[in-house]
């Protein structure tokens, strides 16, 4: 009876969908979500504690996110003309773009393999989504891109800049070449951007159907979840009468404003996180049966050429070491694998214990 209750009221897109799944992680070296793996200092927390002291949660969040959107405009730099919308986390950003959408202009793009969410929302919410095969090296099919855009004249494009999972950064001019060429929008997501120190805000100015996509998960605020959606006022002020009221709350929005007076801190972590990351890409690459690919991103990727991806990542987890297992979800990951860079304690047990499995 529930059953059929359920297929009746619940629209088939969600029936047909699988819930997006993450691992538990107690007692694990957790090395799969791209998260900052370094927390603030005792001094930074006891001065941030005393911060919070200020909260109201009898009272609804500045709707206006006023403090925090001043705070960010200056250290983002954010051009002339333009404004910026908060979401909680870009996922959200992503769901109102999309929401968006009239019928008539469905189509969303997305090279592929790329972030899983571009793919997994347009599902949900019933849109053409296409996805565009990257070249076996991992970079941009432009004659492919630019065939498909002719084709299906999508109403979004979404590139991810770094890449997720392949941590590639792709050709600006190509990227332009297809801004060029697109009918709606382009969406750059810099999720990324504090690893790969470069960024397309410039385009901005010089292309009006371009919105930069940035978010404070990856530089060390994974647990705030706040998105950040920048571009011409015109496209923001419709996207904001998608934007739930209060979705940013009172103890995210301070904290924000709190760490972003400490940027430093988050940025000397990043320094430390490139660093490693060299490190462990060079290491990588000297045990034998892993292929692994440069990254501008704070994980690597990596293809187990020996053993198989499946076996490899198992193995890990019954040593306690969780990474991302990339094998089977798209033509061009087989047997890969995803590793984010964490402290120098957990890098040096997961190529330890790599090469161990390895040999």
């Amino acid at each position: 009876m529930l059953e059929n209750q359920i297929k009746k009221i619940i629209k088939s897109s969600v029936l047909d969908a699988k819930a997006y799944h993450v691992p538990k992680t107690s007692d694990v070296i957790k090395l799969d979500a791209m998260e900052n793996p370094y927390v603030w200092p005792d001094e930074i927390k006891t001065t941030w504690s005393t911060y919070l002291e200020q909260a109201e949660l009898n009272r609804y969040p500045d709707a206006s996110t006023s403090e925090l959107r001043e705070r960010l405009s200056a250290v983002l730099g954010l051009p002339d003309n333009t404004a910026m919308m908060f979401g909680n986390g870009s996922d959200e950003l992503i769901q109102i773009i999309m929401l968006a959408l009239n019928k008539t202009s469905n189509v969303i793009m997305a090279p592929e393999p790329g972030f899983v969410m571009y793919r997994l929302l347009s599902s949900l919410l019933e849109l053409d989504y296409v996805g565009v095969p990257l070249n076996d090296d991992f970079s941009l099919n432009l004659p492919l891109m630019l065939k498909t855009i002719k084709e299906k004249q999508p109403a979004v494009i979404f590139i991810a800049w770094p890449n997720n999972p392949t941590g590639n950064m792709f050709d600006q001019e190509s990227i332009e070449k297809i801004i060029q060429a697109a009918p709606g929008l382009v969406v750059i997501d810099e999720a990324y951007h504090v690893f790969a120190q470069k960024s397309m805000m410039s385009c901005l100015q010089r292309y009006p159907n371009v919105l930069l996509m940035r978010t404070l998960s990856k530089l060390g605020l994974a647990g705030l979840r706040l998105g950040i959606l920048i571009g011409a006022p015109e496209w923001i002020s419709e996207f904001e009468k998608l934007r739930l009221p209060y979705n940013i709350g009172t103890l995210n929005q301070l904290s924000a404003n709190f760490i972003i007076q400490n940027i430093s801190l988050l940025e000397e972590q990043a320094g430390q996180i490139r660093d490693d990351r060299s490190f462990v890409f060079n290491s990588l690459l000297n045990i034998e049966g892993v292929e692994a690919w440069q990254s501008e991103a704070n994980f690597i990727l990596i293809r187990i050429t020996e053993k198989g991806g499946e076996f490899v990542h198992a193995e890990l987890l019954k040593n306690k070491i969780l990474i991302k297992n990339l094998h089977g979800t798209h033509p061009l990951l087989e047997n890969c694998l995803r590793v984010t860079i964490g402290t120098k304690e957990e890098n040096d047990t997961f190529l330890s214990t790599l090469k161990m499995i390895m040999s």
